[in-house]
C-alpha cells in the first residue's frame, strides 16, 4: 500500500529557482561559519584521554565536572556511558602520564568512583583521523560522479556531485554554527548520509530515464516532475521510517550518539530534499534532453563494409 498515488501531479520544478537560491543561500552561510568558527572537534581528533569511571549509584555528571574543573583540569567533557552509574570522562590536551596514572589521579578526586579504563590519544592519531575522513569523503564523490556517468549521463553526474557535496556541507555548517562536538561517529554519519542521498538520487533518476523513453512528448521539466511525484510515495516512506528510528537514537541512545544522530536527522531531510531541489533541477538546468538518454538505434546500413 503506498502513502500517496502514483498520479499526483505536484508542480516541484515550479519551485526550482526559489530552491536554487535558497540552496546556494544555505551553502554560502555554511562555509562562512566554517571559515569563521570551525569545528569543536572532538577526542578522536585532537588528543587527549578518555577514563571510563563506574559508582555505586547514579552519577551526577555536573558536580563531577566542577569537582575536576576546581581540581585543576580544563575542558572537561563528562558523559553517561552506557548507564547512569558509568560516566565517559574526557580530558583534552592532556599528555600521556604512564599507563593508568591519569585515570587513577581523576578517580581520585571523586568520592566513590572505580576507574574501569584509561586510554590515550595522541595528537598525530587525531590528524591522522582527519585526513583519512577527508580522503574518504573525497574518494566516495569521485567514484559516485564515475559511475553515474557511465550507467546514466555526464549532466546527471555531475548534479549528483554538486547533491553530495550540498549535503555534507549544511551538516558540517550546522556543526560549526551551534559548536556541537564533531567526532568519529559523527564522520560516520556524514559518510552514511552520503550513501543514503545518493541512493535517493539513483532512484529518481532511474525513474527519469524509463520516462523519458516511455513519454516522447514530454518536455525535461515535465519528465522530472513526472518521475518525482511517481517515486513520491517510496521516498516519504523510506524517509520518514528511517528518521523515526535515528530520533529513538537521539531521544534515548544517550548523549554518545547524540552527535551521530543529529548529524543523520539533519541529513535524512536535507539529502531527500537536494535528490529533488539539488539534483533534479540541476540536471534540467544543464540542458538534460531526451537524445542524451534514449538508446542509440543502429541500423543494418551502419553494419555495412
Amino acid at each position: 500500500m503506498e502513502f500517496f498515488k502514483h498520479n499526483t501531479a505536484i508542480d516541484f520544478m515550479a519551485l526550482r529557482k526559489w530552491a536554487a537560491f535558497a540552496s546556494g543561500l544555505a551553502t554560502v552561510l555554511c562555509i562562512l561559519t566554517l571559515i569563521i568558527n570551525g569545528l569543536n572537534w572532538g577526542l578522536e581528533f585532537t588528543g587527549g584521554t578518555e577514563i571510563v569511571t563506574s559508582f555505586q549509584a547514579p552519577a551526577d555528571l555536573e558536580n563531577i565536572r566542577q569537582t575536576l574543573e576546581t581540581a585543576g583540569y580544563h575542558d572537561v567533557k563528562v558523559q553517561v556511558y552506557g548507564t547512569a552509574k558509568m560516566v565517559l570522562i574526557r580530558l583534552a590536551g592532556q599528555e600521556k602520564v604512564g599507563s593508568n596514572n591519569l585515570g587513577q589521579e581523576v578517580v581520585g578526586h571523586l568520592n566513590g568512583a572505580s576507574l574501569e579504563s584509561s586510554a590515550y590519544i595522541g595528537p598525530e592519531v587525531g590528524k591522522e583521523l582527519a585526513t583519512n575522513g577527508a580522503l574518504a569523503l573525497v574518494l566516495a564523490l569521485i567514484g559516485t560522479a564515475i559511475y553515474i556517468a557511465f550507467r546514466f549521463e555526464y549532466r546527471f553526474a555531475v548534479s549528483a556531485a554538486v547533491a553530495l557535496i550540498h549535503d555534507p556541507l549544511i551538516i558540517l555548517g550546522i556543526f560549526s554554527y551551534f559548536q556541537m562536538e564533531f567526532t568519529l561517529t559523527s564522520l560516520a554519519a556524514l559518510l552514511t548520509v552520503m550513501g543514503y542521498s545518493l541512493n535517493d538520487t539513483i532512484v529518481v533518476f532511474d525513474r527519469i530515464r524509463e520516462n523519458f523513453r516511455k513519454n516522447r512528448k514530454g518536455s525535461p521539466t515535465e519528465i522530472v516532475n513526472i518521475s518525482v511525484n511517481q517515486t513520491l510515495s517510496r521516498t516519504i516512506m523510506t524517509s520518514g521510517l528511517t528518521l523515526l528510528a535515528v530520533l529513538s537514537l537521539l531521544l534515548f541512545g544517550g548523549e554518545t550518539l547524540h552527535g551521530f544522530a543529529t548529524a543523520m536527522i539533519v541529513g535524512i531531510v536535507v539529502g531527500t530534499y537536494s535528490s529533488i531541489y539539488v539534483a533534479g533541477a540541476l540536471a534540467v538546468a544543464l540542458g538534460l534532453d531526451r537524445k542524451d538518454l534514449l538508446p542509440v538505434v543502429r541500423s543494418a546500413l551502419d553494419d555495412m563494409p
